[in-house]
């Protein structure tokens, strides 16, 4: 009888004992006493006592639960009776040694305990049920791992036997029991859901949360999803599971903005070591998982070794039995599985978290950073563009992001490939001895080749990138401006510059493509070189096959190095990216860390103030900003100026800095203050701030949501807004009325319109300040008064400061309190005498006295919504698999496709060949040492070596020709994406927000160029090795022919299945971001506006919400990627995970080794061969599992590419359609029975209109709103749909290319948008003209006279536009166009609408009439689309539209003269009405 101390049963005891001390504490701790100590705590602490005891929220035990606690209790009173039994009875007595009496009486006294506890987690409420099993657990597995040490284990070896046969018959069923008590039990029993913040649970539950162990493992809590995918064609967002509360965007941006977010931490840190601290735990976790799964694939080849001996020498001695070394081939890839994919489980939701929290805090950032009008010049980048600013943040949450994501995976290299390095050498110097040293003294050396390698992959990923941020940039300026560049016919250049972005893109992705696969090459070479190092010596059969099973472990680490150490400089490459964008973009000054701000708000008596004192502004914060030859804008205010309640106007030229003035006022410039103890300026918040841009902001939203704002509704206020601003009649025109969608940035609206529902928003806004930046310049002055009469000067207004900006100084001066005026030199000056600054800025506007009567605005009344009022269509989701259409055009894009998948397959096929070559030319080569004669090894390995390297260059041959096909298929498909959205009608553009557009060209063809183009070949690489391997093993067991066949279709049905929720929910992932970057885009876009309202907390919620939606698609993505089912109609036959095919894999291999061992005399070299061949079968056979489902998901961004591919058309170009040299030689229009419709379905706009203008003659047209003014310009170029016919210069317009017809026809948008760069660029698209041209067409445009006397900042040929001309005026801008119009000489011009003219100072209103007037060449054919009938009296004829047909056609004299005429009616009602008929006269 040994000593209690040293026996193991004690350990059993140990651990009961602890707990027993554990549970009186706990208990101790919730007596009386300590609920008196908990409750001072509360009270000093202030934490709310909910918050100490979660358990109030806790879900009750459910049926399930509670019929587990019985069975276990059931079970821990049959464990105590057998355990008694046992040590009445004792009936084997035989034994020599048996346990100490006292610890078989303490066994018992254990399962008592264990009993005791079993009844109270039954018994008791939520909260002690959680503590009995806290400690019931331990102490059950603890006794069943001594009885398994003790008593299974020596079943496993030749010399030992089991330690408790003492018990006799009852020690199997006790082993039985404790395994059901200890782990069954526990692992099928559904956890608790404990939420996060007791203060509010989930309403739903997430089941992953209640999920047993086992489910959570195995992945059972997914079935009814993929029940419900195979049984449905699509699955819906909202039939995805729940998300768990950790992992909502708001829990998220609560756990890592402290350690990520300067701004909330006050620290500045590189953002990799904020997400260190963030994920710490998990990745500890993973790294863990990581090492039992390094440490399981050591197990096969440990067992292929042990196998191989014994066959050689099947009398040598043993500890081990064969059949343990035969299933370690099952359990080793077992273990390695259930720990890899555990540890994909944790890295996937880190992952989407990841993505959810960069997504944010890019955002959150960005609403802080200071976004300037202007271009940078020299090497300053702060503060950035607009279109810059958008550029990056789609890159960052798109590209970046991605990078930063995976890069989660480094942990391979720096856990699993430490281990498994380590791992191999040692396992080799076990088997080959001193010769594995040399072999690590070779990788040692070789070394610096992968380190160089990954050295130059690091630059040129960040180069790649650089020019992927310079194609989006591109590509999104374009979008911006796309309907002006298709009515200019610019697709040719526009499609031009985008190409060599691409082209340069691609350049460096086939850079880093071909470094990468050098990289590859250099790992294949190591082990190669390590192999002959050590094949010098005699070689028998179980020193190869385990040998070569362990170098191609060492094979797979280095091309893990090569593989891992591009994905880390990716990662590295965009978090540095990312670090930038946080701790280098500059901030407004309220956010800035160095700060000079200095408001009123440090004085009581003034912080209500509105107003500068000796303040200067600069739109960047560096050191170089206030010198004139920078070239910058700087506003000057000199003294104090006060906006005082009542009605402030802002006055001044244009280009002078009025907008920027008030962009001061809200914090938006940079402030310099030119006195330390005088300068100050102050905007309070306090009783809210409104603001109306003059670049009209819309949200993607109903017309109400955009008054409302998210303020709460008030029915009479906002009817009140609604009328007074005008828009009563606009919303009759809509079916849907408030309720319809104004689409992108407003497209269902005119200018006026989204002018006027700007307005509304300002003024329902409950604000004390309102400040409005030139919101009557897009009214016709009939809108206009009424929105002075009914809403400036109503009781809407009453007590509230309004800031006006205005160039309509007739219409505004009547309520001007006081009045602002800016020079054109950047200083501001405030005046208390309104009519002194009245004075004197009417000397620059001779035209302010003829400014009356002017007709509606023109509404694109044309695009009215349908009934629901909605606009953009929900994105098209496809279901089933990937089309053939989208493999097809993916697989052409290769070239053809027979001939290139050929070529390839065939290449693949010999390299496969190659492969069992040398695995089989190993074996053959050690078995002759068994011959007992002398072995010529330099043949047998010249023979190895050349196997290699034939092997080496025929990899290198097939991977650039796949290369090359990659290529040409990114290049071709970018084409067909581009040439499909360029050559789409307009209607399409209307209804397809950008942001689905831009979602193609960022990460969908970032996924063609990257993951698709991979995957193609990895699943090719993967399909021809499984067919070799299998092949292999044929060759030699032809009776695993059906296991084999069985094995893979059970891996392809699997496959099969999981796809059809996977795919479903790629779709649904893919839908739901493209609302992320939308919603990012359209903050952006008005920035300033969100800013001004304080509407940050809006914005932010809406984007937590969107986040939220990504977040559960993407995490159901990704938990699918760790399962798969089997469910035949109602028959629920077996639930399996990717783990399930790894079981089926090893089942396959340990099947074959023991039908080998026990039933087969083959040699010890073929058996070798044929076990290293079947496990290389069951691993390729679960990657090629992988790799499929992983590049059909993949697919879904070819198959996204493929719908925009495939949308409707503009004409094509054809031979036909393009006209004669000489064409256009005249301006003659002629016209017959015109009907036009916005789309093929909608009604007619335009009704059978026919007229005839002569070349050089010059039109105006009017009409009142809806009369088809806008409808008949689109006609005139085609870009709606139209009958009848139209002849320009006697050429049938619908027989010419589009190109053609819009290239020859000059138009001046109502905004004119221009594109980044010089004015020279934007001047010259073809770069055809010298710099003396563009002048003159400058100066004929009216530039010279605009800029007479401007100091500072005159535009020249040189001078930088920034995205949409936004530093620019309006009126520069409609300058700039006229200018392309004089430079190009083009016949005729069309002006359209009116409200563009509206929208300038009258001052340069007159510059450009006079340009119009004098300046064109008088052939040229002038349609001038009018507001103000000033603009057309002295035209040749009127044309006055009604309902879409033409009234009147004749000339002004003629139509003045008939009595009954529109036209003269519209004269008649002028408030200048003589002085008009003295102009006709």
């Amino acid at each position: 009888m040994s000593s209690p101390w040293s026996d193991t049963l004690i350990l059993p005891l140990y651990v009961g004992a602890t707990s027993i001390v554990l549970l009186v504490l706990h208990v101790l701790l919730e007596s009386a006493l300590g609920r008196r100590l908990r409750s001072l705590h509360t009270q000093l602490s202030g934490v709310d006592d909910h918050e100490l005891h979660p358990e109030h929220h806790v879900q009750k035990h459910d049926s399930q639960a509670t019929s587990l606690r019985t069975a276990r209790l059931v079970g821990c009173l049959l464990l105590l009776g057998l355990s008694t039994a046992a040590l009445v009875l004792e009936d084997i007595r035989e034994i020599v040694q048996t346990p100490h009496p006292h610890l078989k009486a303490s066994m018992c006294g254990l399962y008592s305990y264990t009993v005791f506890l079993s009844l109270f987690s039954i018994s008791a409420n939520a909260k002690w049920s959680r503590v009995a099993t806290r400690h019931l657990n331990p102490v059950l597995f603890c006794a069943f791992a001594v009885y398994f040490y003790r008593d299974i284990f020596p079943l496993a070896t030749v010399t030992l036997a089991p330690m408790d046969r003492w018990e006799g018959r009852l020690l199997w069923p006790k082993i039985a029991l404790l395994f059901a008590v200890s782990c069954a039990i526990p692992l099928v029993m559904p956890r608790e859901y404990v939420p996060l913040d007791p203060k509010s649970p989930m309403p739903v539950t997430s089941p992953e949360q209640t999920a047993s162990v086992l489910s959570s493992v195995l992945y059972f809590w997914l079935d009814p999803i993929i029940s419900l995918a195979y049984r449905i064609p699509h699955l819906n967002l909202d039939q995805l599971p729940p998300l768990c509360d950790f992992d909502h965007a708001e829990v998220l941006k609560a756990r890592a903005f402290p350690y990520l977010d300067a701004f909330t931490s006050g620290k500045k840190r590189h953002v990799l070591f904020g997400f260190l601290r963030v994920f710490g735990w998990e990745a500890l976790g993973m790294a863990t998982l990581l090492a039992v799964a390094a440490l399981a694939n050591f197990l096969s080849p440990l067992a292929i070794n042990r196998i191989l001996t014994h066959l050689e020498s099947p009398d040598a001695e043993s500890l081990m039995r064969p059949w343990f070394w035969i299933l370690l081939l099952f359990l080793g890839p077992l273990i390695y599985a259930l720990a890899f994919e555990w540890q994909s489980f944790i890295g996937s939701r880190v992952m989407v978290q990841m993505s959810a929290i960069i997504t944010e805090l890019v955002f959150e950032h960005a609403l802080r950073m200071r976004v300037k009008a202007e271009t940078a010049t020299g090497n300053s980048v702060k503060p950035t563009t607009q279109a810059a600013a958008k550029a990056n943040l789609l890159t960052l949450i798109t590209v970046d992001l991605n990078n930063i994501s995976e890069g989660r995976n480094v942990l391979m290299l720096v856990v699993t490939v430490p281990i498994q390095v380590v791992g191999c050498i040692v396992f080799l110097y076990q088997i080959l001895g001193w010769s594995a040293l040399v072999g690590m003294a070779t990788i040692i050396v070789l070394l610096p080749l992968p380190a160089y390698a990954a050295k130059l992959l690091s630059g040129a990923q960040a180069k790649m990138l650089q020019r992927t941020d310079a194609r989006i940039q591109t590509f999104s300026e374009v979008m911006n401006v796309m309907r002006m560049t298709k009515m200019f016919g610019w697709q040719k250049q526009m499609h031009e510059k985008m190409a060599q972005k691409r082209e340069e893109e691609l350049t460096w992705i086939w850079r880093r493509k071909m470094l990468y696969t050098a990289t590859g090459t250099v790992n294949f070479v190591v082990p190669t070189t390590v192999m002959t190092v050590i094949l010098g010596q005699p070689l028998t059969a179980a020193r190869v096959f385990s040998a070569m099973a362990v170098l191609l472990l060492l094979n797979a680490q280095l091309w893990y190095i090569s593989y891992y150490t591009g994905v880390a400089v990716k990662a590295r490459v965009s978090l540095n990216r990312l670090d930038a964008f946080l701790n280098e973009t500059e901030l407004l000054d309220s956010f800035s860390s160095t700060n000079t701000l200095a408001t009123a708000d440090e004085d009581q008596s003034t912080s209500e103030l509105v107003g500068f004192r000796d303040a200067t502004f600069s739109w960047a914060n560096d050191d170089g900003a206030l010198a004139p030859s920078n070239n910058r804008f700087i506003l000057r205010i000199e003294g104090e100026l006060l906006f005082k309640p009542g009605f402030n106007l802002v006055v001044g030229p244009t280009g002078s800095g009025k907008t920027s003035l008030l962009m001061a006022l809200l914090g938006e410039m940079h402030f310099i203050p030119t006195s330390t103890t005088t300068s100050w300026f102050n905007l309070p918040r306090a009783q809210g701030v409104s603001y109306a841009a003059q670049e009209s902001w819309v949200l993607n939203d109903t017309i109400k949501n955009n008054i409302l704002f998210n303020a709460p509704m008030d029915q009479q206020r906002y009817a009140k807004v609604v009328h007074s601003c005008c828009l009563e009649r606009d919303l009759q025109l809509f079916d849907a009325g408030d309720e319809t969608e104004v689409g992108e940035k407003g497209l269902t609206l005119s200018g006026g319109q989204k002018a006027r529902l700007t307005l509304a928003r300002a003024v329902y806004a409950n604000s004390k300040v309102v400040i409005l930046d030139d919101v009557l310049a897009a009214l016709d002055v009939h809108t206009a008064r009424w929105v002075v009469e009914k809403c400036l000067a109503g009781d809407l207004m009453k007590d509230r400061a309004v800031i006006l900006v205005t160039h309509n100084i007739a219409m505004t001066s009547k309520l001007a309190d006081f009045v602002v005026s800016v020079g054109s030199d950047g200083r501001v000056h405030g005046q208390v005498a309104t009519e002194k600054v009245l004075a004197q800025v009417s000397k620059d506007q001779a035209i302010v006295q003829a400014v009356e009567q002017e007709l509606d605005s023109t509404a694109s009344t044309e695009k009215i919504t349908e009934g629901t009022g909605k606009l953009v269509v929900a994105e098209e989701i496809e279901i089933g698999h990937v089309s053939w259409e989208a493999w097809n055009m993916f697989v052409s894009a290769h070239g053809n496709p027979v001939v290139f998948l050929g070529i390839m397959v065939f290449a693949m096929v010999c390299i496969m060949i190659l492969g069992r070559m040398e695995t089989w030319y190993m074996g053959y080569w050690a078995s002759q040492y068994e011959e007992g004669k002398p072995v010529a090894v330099f043949k047998y390995l010249a023979g190895y070596c050349l196997l290699v390297l034939a092997d080496i260059v025929l990899y290198w041959i097939a991977y650039i020709y796949f290369t090359l096909g990659s290529f040409k298929a990114s290049t071709s498909i970018h084409k067909e994406l581009t040439d499909s959205v360029m050559g789409s009608t307009f209607r399409w553009l209307d209804v397809t927000p950008t942001s689905r557009i831009l979602a193609r060209f960022s990460g969908d063809l970032n996924t063609v160029d990257e993951s698709l183009s991979d995957g193609l070949w990895s699943v090719n690489e993967r399909t021809l090795e499984v067919l070799s391997l299998f092949v292999a093993v044929l060759i030699f067991t032809p009776a695993f022919l059906v296991p084999g066949l069985l094995v893979g279709l059970m891996a392809f049905a699997c496959g099969r299945i999981f796809m059809a929720a996977q795919l479903g929910v790629k779709r649904e992932m893919s839908t739901t971001k493209a609302p992320v970057l939308a919603h990012v885009d359209a903050a952006m876009t008005g920035l300033a506006s969100v800013r001004a309202y304080g509407a940050q907390d809006t914005v932010i919620k809406i984007s937590l919400n969107r986040i939220n939606r990504l977040t559960r698609a993407s995490l159901t993505f990704y938990n699918l990627n760790r399962w798969v089912t089997i469910s035949l109609s109602s028959l629920h036959v077996q639930r399996m995970t990717l783990v399930l095919e790894d079981l089926l894999g090893a089942l396959f291999a340990t099947l074959l080794a023991y039908y080998l061992v026990y039933f087969q005399s083959y040699r010890a070299f073929n058996i070798g061969f044929v076990l290293n061949t079947a496990i290389g079968f069951t691993r390729a056979i679960m990657q090629w599992t992988r790799w499929w489902n992983n590049f059909e998901v993949q697919s879904n961004s070819i198959e996204r590419i493929k719908q925009f591919v495939d949308i409707e058309q503009e004409t094509k170009p054809t031979a036909s359609g393009v006209p004669p040299a000489y064409w256009p030689a005249s301006g003659t229009l002629s016209v017959h029975n015109l009907s036009a419709r916005y789309s093929p379905d909608g009604p007619e706009v335009l009704h059978d209109i026919s007229f005839n203008i002569k070349s050089g003659e010059r039109v105006g047209i009017v009409g009142r709103t809806g009369s088809g003014k806008s409808s008949l310009t689109f006609a005139l170029l085609r870009c709606i749909p139209t009958e009848g016919t139209v002849y320009y210069d006697g050429l049938l317009t619908s027989s010419l290319n589009l190109d053609a017809l819009r290239g020859n026809v000059t138009i001046i948008p109502q905004t004119p948008e221009l594109l980044v760069g010089s004015l020279r660029a934007n001047l010259d698209i073809g770069g055809q003209f010298e710099d003396a041209v563009l002048n003159d067409a400058l100066r004929a445009a009216g530039l010279s006279a605009l800029q007479e006397e401007a100091e500072e900042g005159k535009l020249t040929l040189d001078s930088e536009i920034s995205a949409g001309g936004n530093n620019l005026s309006v009126g520069q801008r409609q300058i700039i166009a006229l200018g392309e119009s004089n430079c190009a000489k083009i016949l005729p011009i069309f002006i359209p609408p009116a409200r563009a003219i509206v929208r300038r100072n009258y001052k340069t209103d007159a510059v450009i009439q006079s340009s119009l007037r004098n300046e064109l060449p008088r052939d040229t054919t002038l349609l001038t689309v009018a507001h103000r009938l000033h603009s057309i009296m002295d035209a040749d004829r009127i044309m006055v539209l009604d309902a879409g047909r033409i009234a009147e056609f004749d000339s002004p004299k003629v139509l003045l003269q008939d009595e009954g005429s529109m036209f003269r009616a519209l004269v008649d009602e002028s408030g200048d009405k003589e002085q008009l008929y003295m102009m006709v006269a």
